[in-house]
């Protein structure tokens, strides 16, 4: 794989890199991303049915099953070597933030520190009225189960399409573009805001702009350096170039 000498220039000197992931970067871990036209969650369901309060409203017991299911897939699947080598570039450079819009917590668990997740978290669960989080609360038959703290409806501690994206996670991210020498944006569509600002912040700030992705995005034009190919096939060949053994 042909790695730009630029890029490797770059990472070597920088003092900050911004990776900004999507769900292409877990889609090689059996994840299901959103947007693929064959596997995509929303060819199959359309959003405004799943994943907003409005639906959470009208079927909180169907929603709550369908997160259930997918919290189930997220358990079983693993990080993959796009996963692992975030983590080996975090322990190369001075400083790695890592901002995702995945749900999964796979970066966590491949051993990422420096995570800020920007539509929340799949495996974690959070009062509908008072947004406070839940780890645990009383057996119960009904679906979903109840707040043990106020008696609302739990539900799953994500971002749903038309609710704001959290304060200081957005603040955190847009932070780290203007700080970063280097933004490198992996698996994702960059087509949802205003997350898809990012990367285009991080440029207008001086950063150099990676794209490491399969298919061509809108990002794809205006990148410095684009990299076909996935995340867990490109990735791990850069740190190898930058850093040999």
């Amino acid at each position: 794989m042909n790695i730009p000498e630029i890029l490797i220039q770059k990472l070597r000197a920088a003092r900050h890199v911004l990776a900004f992931t999507g769900a292409g970067i877990s889609a090689e871990s059996g994840l299901a991303t959103y947007r693929d036209p064959q596997t995509g969650l929303w060819s199959k369901f359309l959003p405004q049915e799943l994943a907003t309060p409005e639906a959470f409203q009208r079927r909180p017991d169907m929603i709550w099953a369908w997160y259930a299911s997918r919290r189930q897939a997220v358990e079983r699947a693993e990080p993959n070597p796009g996963h692992r080598a975030l983590v080996a570039l975090e322990n190369r450079v001075p400083r790695l933030t890592l901002v995702t819009q995945n749900v999964d917590g796979l970066h966590q668990r491949a051993g990422n520190r420096r995570v800020i997740e920007l539509h929340g978290n799949l495996t974690r669960t959070r009062c509908s009225e008072g947004a406070h989080r839940v780890e645990t609360w009383p057996a119960t038959e009904e679906v979903p189960p109840r707040c043990p703290v106020c008696g609302a409806r739990l539900r799953p501690d994500v971002v749903w399409f038309g609710e704001t994206l959290p304060l200081d996670a957005w603040e955190a991210a847009v932070a780290a573009t203007q700080d970063c020498d280097v933004c490198m944006a992996i698996g994702t569509s960059a087509v949802v805001r205003p997350a898809a600002l990012l990367p285009e912040l991080a440029q207008k700030s001086g950063a150099l702009l990676v794209e490491i992705n399969p298919e061509p995005t809108p990002l794809s034009t205006h990148s410095d350096v684009t990299l076909a190919g996935k995340a867990g096939e490109v990735l791990p060949a850069v740190v190898r170039v930058a850093w040999p053994a």
